[in-house]
């Protein structure tokens, strides 16, 4: 079993940064990859990016290249998100998971472990 919680989040103008993290706790050495999903009002739960917990390869969704950044530290079994620029399309709950497996990393169903959620808020 793996548990996260997720910080970080917050209102923040357009154009403002925040950065989120999310701390793993339980059985973190099998855990193969993270990643970040997000779920706006109204919506489904969507990719935004993901890390590769050993090599440190990453993946984004297109909507967020450029402007985010995720990254982990090993040491203390966290995973982040530098998000920069942000936008009112922006705005959603986000969520960090973590996957035992290799996959592709952009599908809700390859991960088995999920936090909370934290509320991000972008204003125009």
């Amino acid at each position: 079993q793996v548990q996260l919680v997720e910080s970080g989040g917050g209102v923040v103008q357009a154009g403002a940064s925040l950065r989120l993290s999310c701390a793993a706790s339980g059985r973190t050495f099998s855990i193969y990859a993270m990643g970040w999903f997000r779920q706006a009002p109204g919506k489904e739960r969507e990719f935004v990016a993901a890390i590769n917990w050993s090599g440190g390869s990453t993946y984004y969704a297109d909507s967020v290249k450029g402007r985010f950044t995720i990254s982990r530290d090993n040491a203390k079994n966290t995973v982040y998100l530098q998000m920069n620029s942000l936008k009112p399309e922006d705005t959603a709950v986000y969520y960090c998971a973590a996957t035992y497996y290799r996959g592709s990393y952009f599908f809700l169903d390859e991960y088995d472990y999920w936090g909370q959620g934290t509320q991000v808020t972008v204003s125009s």
